[in-house]
């Protein structure tokens, strides 16, 4: 009987724990729906950021021809 609870120990119980471990990792490799939400407003914040950056270009390009000029380049 010892002989059979060591041999659970030393082979199935190793075994069982990588094989859980690959099954969670298989689930957890793509995005979760919090994830995907995160992700999608960080996408509409960064295009909104975008225009407000080039409106405000354009109103400096407007009334400020040589703004660009001033900033070391």
């Amino acid at each position: 009987m010892e002989t059979l609870a060591i041999l659970f120990l030393v082979i199935v119980v190793p075994v069982w724990i990588v094989f859980h471990h690959i099954t969670k990792w298989r689930g957890q490799k793509s995005l979760s729906a919090d994830d995907e939400h995160m992700l999608e407003d960080l996408w509409r914040s960064a295009r909104r950021m975008e225009n407000r950056i080039e409106s405000l270009e354009a109103i400096l390009d407007a009334e400020q021809p040589e703004w660009r000029k001033s900033d070391g380049e």
